[in-house]
C-alpha cells in the first residue's frame, strides 16, 4: 500500500519552525531524496568572500556545454551577489568539513571574510573574480546564464551556471574512487517525515557507497 499525499500539506505534518512551508515544499520532507552538499562562493559588494553552504543542485549538460543547476532564496547574499557579478564557484568538500561550514552560516556580517570564519582557506579561481575554497576536493567555476523564479512567488530562484573550469585533487581524479568513499562527495538527508504520524525533523548526513560497478560498452 502507498501512502498518497497531494500539493496541499497534510494537517498532521508538524512545524518545527517559522515559515518552515513557506521556504520549502512540504514534498522536500515527504520524499527525503538525498541531495549533494556544497558550498558556494562569490565575492560580496565590498570585495569579501561569501560563502553558502547549500543543497539540491544538480549538474546537466550536453556536447555544447556542462551546467549547474543551483536553487537559491532570492532574499539571499548568495543570489544577490551572483546577480550582480555573474559569477561564482561550487566546491565540495567531505564531511570532515561539516561544521566548518555550518560556522559560515552563523558568521555571514557583511565585513565577514566567511572562508575566514569557516577555517578555509582562499584560492585564486582560474576563469572568474570569486575564490576557490582550498579545502575542496572538486570546484566548478561558473557564469551565470539563465534564471527562473521557481514558483513565479519571487520566493525561491533556479540559476543555471555555464560551468567554465573544474579543479580536482589527484587522487579524486582516477575515475571510481576517492570521491565515492567517506572522504568524498557530501550528502545531505533533509528532515525526512514519518508520513504517518507527520513527525520528523532530524537530517542526516550521509557519504556514497559503490555496490555495483558497470562497464560501458
Amino acid at each position: 500500500m502507498k501512502i498518497e499525499i497531494g500539493n496541499t500539506k497534510p494537517d498532521h505534518f508538524a512545524t518545527y519552525w517559522p515559515e518552515q512551508y513557506e521556504l520549502f515544499s512540504h514534498f522536500e520532507y515527504a520524499c527525503g531524496i538525498p541531495s549533494v552538499l556544497h558550498t558556494i562562493t562569490t565575492l560580496k559588494e565590498n570585495g569579501k568572500p561569501n560563502v553558502n553552504f547549500n543543497f539540491a543542485a544538480s549538474f546537466t549538460g550536453d556536447g555544447d556545454g556542462y551546467f549547474a543547476i543551483v536553487p537559491l532564496m532570492q532574499h539571499s547574499h548568495t543570489y544577490q551577489n551572483i546577480k550582480r557579478s555573474g559569477e561564482f564557484v561550487i566546491n565540495f568538500v567531505s564531511k570532515d568539513y561539516y561544521d566548518h561550514c555550518y560556522d559560515t552560516i552563523t558568521h555571514n556580517e557583511e565585513d565577514t571574510d566567511e572562508l575566514e570564519a569557516g577555517g578555509f582557506h582562499r584560492e585564486a579561481a582560474k576563469t572568474v573574480s570569486c575564490p576557490r575554497m582550498q579545502e575542496a576536493f572538486l570546484v566548478l567555476e561558473c557564469k551565470l546564464e539563465k534564471e527562473l523564479d521557481l514558483s513565479g512567488s519571487g520566493k525561491a530562484a533556479l540559476l543555471i551556471g555555464r560551468v567554465n573550469h573544474i579543479a580536482m585533487e589527484e587522487k579524486y581524479a582516477e575515475g571510481i574512487d576517492a570521491k565515492y568513499d567517506d572522504n568524498g562527495f557530501m550528502q545531505i538527508i533533509h528532515a525526512p517525515k514519518n508520513l504517518k504520524t507527520g513527525e520528523g525533523q532530524a537530517s542526516a548526513v550521509a557519504v556514497c557507497k559503490v555496490v555495483r560497478v558497470n562497464e560501458e560498452g
